[in-house]
């Protein structure tokens, strides 16, 4: 029953997706929303939708809870403060970076395809039901195929707000005032942390690259001539008997966790490999 899925994600909602929840039924300009989220690693609200039926369009739906959400940025900020007793300015969230995830126990293949746009702030989960209430979760991943969206956009008045305010990023995005021999260190890196473990997702934030496994990792911050590689974990938890990695918990940075590292070579990048296999949960 959706209920019932609506119940497992609200109560797992961390685990699952990485994110706070906020309100649960959430109503704005008589539209129901199942469960309004915050994802602090972007600073991004999240509106999650659970159907059991497939006769929607994720195309239509996302868009129209895209638009809602940006046209009343304070009702949600406002919504934020009060149920979780918190003070959020409106310019301490990234609204480009607003997303809408549809849960269901399956999608079809035009749902798949719709959908199915690099920077289009959809996604899609499936949950599953096996035997002894073994439950499956996946987030239906975008294809390296996919085409941008803006075009189908360009002559609605009404959806002004998505086209010129939601950005999903991409690798390239990181990769455009970088040197290409600091691309080439990335590319290595990228290679080398991919092969640690299976099933880990490279997911372009605004200021950096997250490497999540579940959670996140490991980021990577391109700068022009370096990398700065953040390892997601506390103080205290990482084995560094090189003392490679720099504790940057008492300093302002972009990427997760309390150690950064530089590297402008990969003379240390086995070693690296080394303390971020410490944290990954497998």
């Amino acid at each position: 029953m959706e209920r019932d899925i609506q119940n497992i994600f609200e109560n797992n909602l961390h685990d699952v997706m990485g994110l706070q929840i906020v309100k649960s039924e959430f109503t704005i300009k008589n539209k129901r929303i199942d469960t309004l989220a915050y994802d602090k690693q972007t600073n991004a609200f999240i509106i999650i939708e659970y159907k059991r039926d497939k006769n929607y369009s994720v195309v239509d739906q996302g868009l129209t809870y895209l638009n809602l959400m940006l046209q009343n940025k304070a009702e949600f900020i406002l919504t934020y403060n009060e149920t979780l007793k918190d003070v959020l300015h409106s310019k301490d969230v990234d609204w480009s970076q607003s997303r809408v995830a549809f849960v269901s126990p399956s999608f079809t293949e035009n749902q798949i395809s719709a959908s199915d746009f690099k920077d289009f702030g959809i996604e899609l989960w499936e949950v599953k039901q096996f035997e002894n209430n073994i439950i499956s979760i996946n987030s239906i991943k975008k294809s390296s195929s996919a085409q941008s969206i803006k075009p189908l956009l360009e002559n609605s008045e009404k959806l002004k707000e998505v086209k010129e305010n939601i950005k999903v990023y991409t690798e390239e995005d990181h990769f455009k005032n970088a040197s290409d021999s600091t691309i080439e260190l990335y590319e290595k890196f990228k290679t080398s942390i991919l092969n640690l473990v299976d099933n880990i997702e490279v997911l372009p934030q605004k200021y950096y690259i997250a490497f999540k496994k579940g959670s996140n990792i490991s980021d990577v911050e391109i700068q022009k001539k370096s990398l700065k590689i953040f390892i997601n974990t506390k103080i205290g938890m990482l084995d560094d008997p090189k003392g490679l990695a720099k504790d940057v918990s008492n300093i302002g940075h972009r990427g997760n966790g309390d150690f950064q590292i530089q590297i402008e070579n990969d003379n240390d990048l086995e070693y690296i490999m080394s303390l971020i296999k410490q944290i990954i949960k497998y």
